[in-house]
């Protein structure tokens, strides 16, 4: 694993060699803040926050130093010295070279990344801010704390509304559902309400409380197409609703290791048309593990109990993990590595499996270790295995585009036309399928009939080696 130490450099390289996260757990780099000196320690990081990219990571420590990370150019940068810790950051604004920090004193400060300069000062909360939603035009803010809620317009930094509740109910979240004008309220009594960015007209509320349920909802997350909400808290279970018809859609049990829920976010992914399949659960025991909301199943996890979590951020474009660790130091996490053992392609065998009886699904499913789409065996049933084959009376030519796994040369060119390059995620199963590798021994020997290629016939000359075996394996 890569580690940098930011010492008292204001700018510089992330990483100083390439590297490798498929065999580092999925590791990027590792980043700590350290100071030199007659005592010497490390500066805790507290909080952190992508742009709207994805490429670019905001982070703030616990002596008010907020740094850029620019993932793509390899590049880190000191942008202010705030002199107090920070309690939430937002990096997602209209003006791209703007961030929001809220500080100690419970106020909020806008600063410009490139000029380092300090652009708005806000006061208004009384209490410490915890979070800072920003709406997706980046125009708009909400900042949260535990006795109100303001609505900022980031053009003129005044305050548009303020959301004063009793000190008896208090208030968990509010903030903006992605890429809408629906504002989500949750409160500590455990209602949440929907409004009206325009008019701040009351929607809808969420019927609550659940029957037989005693969770109270301490975190949320909404998917990007804003029709899925999740919520958790002291417990292992996890509601997850449909805001379109404001209903309960399953609880999920996460395992028996969970006791409480400490932060939920939705993995986003390019293909999935902003409807988010897999959801990140950082619990209590600061491993944040990420689960498909439909199959229930656990695909993969971060941390560990000697290395735990203490937040963690996921990047808009599905490409990254940034995770502040209990340490105080930062771990960078490509999901690509994590995920790798997922991509592969299935084995080019096909069965149909019996359907189990038909009947309403149970509301409460369990989250269990494995791989979705992966066919099982139920206990008593017979699995009825189906080779499929060819058509007797399919065409010479239909025969020689078939290929292995099921593919058809035809429609692989068409793709290949059309987009220029295959998938990154099937590209060398199909490449593999196509030269029909390994053990292509009828290409292999006539590549070998045709002898030393032209090129290399007088590659002594220029590459004089000693020995002549070694000289006859490099023209090979």
């Amino acid at each position: 694993m890569q580690s940098t130490d930011l010492g008292n450099r204001e700018e510089g390289k992330i990483w100083h060699r390439r590297p490798s996260p498929a065999a580092q757990q999925g590791v990027i780099a590792n980043i700590i803040h350290s100071t030199a000196g007659y005592h010497s320690k490390t500066i805790r990081f507290l909080h952190v926050a992508f742009d709207s990219s994805g490429d670019s990571l905001l982070a703030g420590d616990h002596q008010g130093n907020i740094y850029v990370f620019d993932l793509v150019a390899n590049r880190f940068n000191l942008v202010q010295r705030t002199a107090q810790s920070c309690t939430a950051l937002a990096f997602g604004l209209r003006r791209k070279t703007e961030f929001l920090v809220a500080l100690a004193d419970y106020s909020i400060k806008c600063f410009d990344t490139d000029t380092k300069e300090l652009v708005s000062w806000m006061r208004g909360h009384d209490s410490s801010v915890s979070s800072i939603s920003v709406h997706g035009s980046g125009r708009y803010a909400i900042t949260t704390s535990a006795d109100t809620a303001q609505l900022w317009d980031l053009d003129t930094f005044q305050r548009k509304r303020k959301l004063n509740v009793r000190q008896s109910v208090g208030i968990q979240k509010v903030f903006f559902l992605p890429l809408s004008n629906t504002i989500i309220s949750c409160f500590k009594d455990n209602s949440v309400f929907a409004w009206e960015f325009d008019s701040l007209h009351c929607k809808y509320q969420l019927p609550s409380p659940v029957e037989g349920s005693s969770l109270r909802y301490k975190v949320f997350a909404a998917a990007r197409d804003g029709r899925v909400l999740a919520a958790g808290g002291k417990s292992n279970h996890l509601h997850l609703w449909c805001l379109e018809s404001r209903q309960l859609l399953r609880i999920i049990q996460m395992p028996t290791k969970v006791r409480s829920v400490r932060h939920l976010e939705f993995l986003a992914d390019s293909f999935d048309g902003g409807s988010n399949q897999v959801l990140g659960v950082l619990s209590q025991d600061s491993i944040m593990r990420f689960i498909h909301i439909q199959t229930c199943k656990l695909l993969f996890d971060v941390g560990s109990h000697e290395e735990g979590i203490s937040t963690a951020a996921l990047s808009p474009n599905g490409r990254y993990i940034a995770a502040v660790m209990e340490n105080g130091s930062l771990n960078l996490y490509s999901i690509q590595a994590l995920t790798q053992e997922l991509n592969k392609p299935p084995p080019p065998l096909f069965k149909v499996i019996d359907e189990p009886s038909k009947g309403m699904p149970k509301l409460t499913v369990r989250v269990t270790s494995g791989r979705p789409e992966r066919p099982w065996k139920p206990k008593g049933n017979k699995i009825h295995a189906k080779m499929l084959r060819r058509q007797p009376n399919a065409s010479l030519e239909d025969k020689e585009n078939e290929l292995p796994d099921g593919l058809n040369k035809k429609r692989l060119q068409a793709l290949l036309k059309g987009f220029g390059e295959y998938p990154a995620k099937y590209r060398m199963f199909v490449w593999r399928s196509l030269l029909q590798l390994p053990e292509n021994h009828l290409a292999f020997s006539s590549l070998l009939d045709k002898g030393t290629h032209s090129t290399f016939v007088h590659l002594q000359n220029e590459y004089p080696i000693k020995s002549r075996k070694l000289l006859r394996v490099l023209q090979r």
